[in-house]
């Protein structure tokens, strides 16, 4: 019950705060640039520099409102919440169970999602752009580390990516502990 609340707490508080990030260094930019995803602001961080820096490769502006996902994930994070929050008070395994696939679930389509934009945004390059390589893309990691032309582009969770790893953390010990499966490894490691 703990372990669900706790999870309800720090997922509710993911809301807030951006859940991923994309660290830009070049040359020109020694100090970086970011764009912060995620949170109540949806994308934010050196917005106009990056999409000015888009048009030269031929990449689509990045406009906020262009993406309904930043606009749900707060609803969902909080609906996890409460879900989380009342799996607690019923002290149900099969509604915590649900709740952690369902979690789980969540991750990977928000995984999905962003490779897909990640992916639109660097493949579907302008004809008309002032700058082309031909065969170069430039799609962001969803994850780690890649070299894009003359940038360095990392992308890592930001607070609210981390506080979601934890709150899947909490659910998936919540979900061993009810099923039995720690004592087992525990009674195992002691014979």
């Amino acid at each position: 019950m703990i372990l669900l609340l706790l999870a309800a707490v720090i997922t509710a508080a993911s809301a807030f705060v951006p859940v991923w990030r994309i660290d830009l260094i070049a040359p020109q930019y020694p100090e970086g640039l970011q764009l912060f995803i995620g949170g109540l602001s949806g994308i934010s961080g050196n917005l106009d520099s990056i999409n000015d820096l888009n048009h030269y490769v031929g990449m689509a502006k990045i406009f906020p409102e262009d993406f309904w996902e930043f606009k749900a994930l707060p609803v969902i994070l909080f609906v996890f919440a409460v879900l989380f929050l009342l799996s607690a008070i019923a002290r149900s395994k099969k509604m915590t169970l649900g709740s952690f696939i369902l979690f789980c679930i969540f991750g990977v389509l928000g995984f999905v999602d962003f490779y897909y934009w990640t992916y639109s945004y660097g493949h579907n390059l302008s004809p008309d752009a002032p700058i082309k390589v031909p065969g170069m893309a430039y799609q962001p990691p969803v994850f780690g580390y890649k070299k894009l032309a003359n940038f360095e582009a990392f992308s890592v969770p930001d607070m609210g990516g981390y506080l979601l790893f934890a709150s899947g953390f909490l659910i998936a010990l919540a979900v061993f502990y009810e099923f039995g499966i720690i004592d087992k490894l525990f009674k195992r490691k002691k014979a």
